[in-house]
């Protein structure tokens, strides 16, 4: 059986119109990737019962608050029991009243300057989301500002905005404080949002996403597949561990 990923793209305030793109550019994926995703918006699949099934939870886009508190909870055990977590983009708006999530997805977003071509720099080339990347990429997208810096937490950063190729105005008069160089996507080899007697699985996001054409960019696609192709390989889940606690199992 192939791993199986829950990704959930339910929105409580700002929409992506990229949302319905994104979720056909990844069904077409799911031959390549060897996963099956199933897509849903309804907060109540978020039980104990049903996320015991999945090697990964995927947030696609996400804002506001989108589970209530049994979720909440689900969501809380699933990670202490080796589930894996990706997040993309909006994400980082979402769930702001529960801090294992913001500590699992690595920081809250902040604000972002228009949208405009921007470039961002690869500081680890060796990293699946990354190994196809020109060490400068350049492309359209929100270079997203951090409430915090992810690297407190333990996230080791992938891609960093160049700041020098965008024009971001309200810079000057904010103090920002996601660190230095500018974090854009990472990943956590055990994600911080689990609790003390948890078996931590993996955490991956990117603040890239924002457009519809960039779903069907191909560098962005790898990008993104890396980054589930290495959530899944933390061997805590069934899928390619015998004695997971959730997932897929072979």
């Amino acid at each position: 059986m192939p791993p199986r990923i829950l990704a959930y793209s339910a929105t409580a305030g700002f929409r992506h119109d990229s949302i319905e793109a994104s979720i056909e550019a990844l069904k077409a994926k799911e031959s390549a990737l060897d996963v099956k995703f199933d897509f849903t918006e309804d907060k109540s699949k978020f039980t104990d019962e049903n996320l015991s099934q999945y090697d990964a939870i995927l947030f696609l886009n996400n804002s506001g608050i989108i589970l209530d508190d049994t979720g909440k909870a689900a969501l809380q055990n699933y990670l202490n029991l080796g589930g894996n977590f990706l997040a993309i983009h909006c994400a980082a708006d979402a769930l702001r009243d529960t801090p294992f999530f913001g500590r699992q997805i690595g920081a809250y977003f902040d604000y972002h300057p228009d949208i405009q071509e921007s470039a961002v720099d690869v500081l680890d080339k060796t990293h699946p989301s990354t190994v196809m990347l020109p060490d400068k990429w350049r492309l359209l997208d929100e270079m997203y500002n951090f409430e915090s810096d992810p690297r407190a937490i333990g996230a080791k950063i992938l891609l960093a905005a160049d700041e020098s190729s965008y024009q971001d105005p309200q810079a000057k008069e904010k103090t920002l404080r996601h660190g230095s160089p500018h974090p854009i996507a990472w990943y956590q080899e055990r994600g911080a949002g689990v609790e003390g007697h948890g078996i931590a699985g993996r955490s991956w996001f990117t603040g890239l996403g924002h457009c519809i054409e960039i779903w069907s960019d191909d560098l962005f696609l790898g990008h993104v597949m890396g980054g589930i192709k290495w959530v899944l390989q933390s061997k805590t889940t069934k899928a390619f561990n015998a004695n997971g606690n959730v997932g897929n199992a072979s």
